[in-house]
């Protein structure tokens, strides 16, 4: 099976069309879930192949890329909350009259968010197109630095800052001085980087796309650490799981 691709390193085209084809199979590039290809897909009393199965997926479950990303919060797309809100109002398919009584701003002031949208896609393209011929002139990706390989931020981190400036070594070494050899936590550590390597390490206990009441989230890191709500507090804190405002229900936040 192939690992899944970050989104990061997916093209427009490819985030746009929102899966990838591997040898044996179509993964969806927004949560993993995979088909495979030599098998026959029925839903609904109808049948996909692989290909078109993974379309039906994505359409059902996270509809366009542009809806899908506009969940997230507007920093993660380096945008202003006014220019999130027009762009979730466009995707909804509205006119600049309607967008401009909806967020109660001027037509004048919906034209000009457009203007420095395109600015802002303009500056993003050659910034795209600069980094790719930085690393082909090195022959280093950004992420290799000096120090070693830094590990990816995870989209749905609350706040990406230094605290994620994390090498593999780094985290290899958390790991093995955090947790023994039966996966059990010694001591949930208090600096900022040891902990967000302690948390990412805890999810993998939990599968994207499942639903978790809080007594079974507390079974899980109740086996990892005995301050099993501090845990739980944190992973919601640090943006890696996610509850209803009653709190009866958790999922891993994709």
């Amino acid at each position: 099976m192939n690992q899944k691709k970050e989104i990061w390193d997916c093209s427009p085209e490819e985030m746009c069309r929102g899966y990838e084809e591997g040898e044996n199979e179509f993964s969806c590039l927004l949560c993993g879930a995979s088909f495979e290809k030599e098998r026959v897909w029925a839903e609904e009393d109808k049948l996909y192949t692989a290909k078109g199965a993974v379309v039906r997926h994505i359409r059902q479950e996270h509809g366009d890329f542009c809806d899908w990303i506009l969940q997230k919060n507007a920093e993660k797309l380096g945008v202003s909350d006014s220019q999130h809100q027009l762009l979730q109002c466009m995707s909804q398919g509205l006119s600049d009259r309607e967008i401009a009584a909806e967020m109660g701003i001027a037509l004048s002031t919906v034209r000009n968010h457009r203007f420095r949208l395109r600015e802002k896609e303009k500056q993003c393209r050659l910034f795209l197109g600069m980094m790719q011929s930085l690393q082909e002139k090195t022959c280093r990706p950004i992420r290799i630095s000096d120090q070693g390989e830094l590990c990816e931020a995870p989209l749905t981190a609350a706040m990406v800052d230094d605290r994620y400036g994390i090498t593999e070594a780094e985290r290899v070494k958390t790991l093995s001085v955090c947790f023994d050899e039966n996966g059990a936590l010694h001591h949930f550590p208090a600096k900022e980087k040891k902990k967000i390597i302690v948390l990412r390490k805890i999810m993998e206990n939990f599968s994207p796309g499942k639903t978790y009441t809080e007594k079974e989230v507390n079974r899980v890191l109740r086996r990892i650490y005995a301050d099993y709500a501090t845990l739980r507090r944190s992973l919601i804190e640090y943006g890696l799981m996610e509850r209803t405002p009653n709190g009866s229900v958790y999922r891993v936040k994709e």
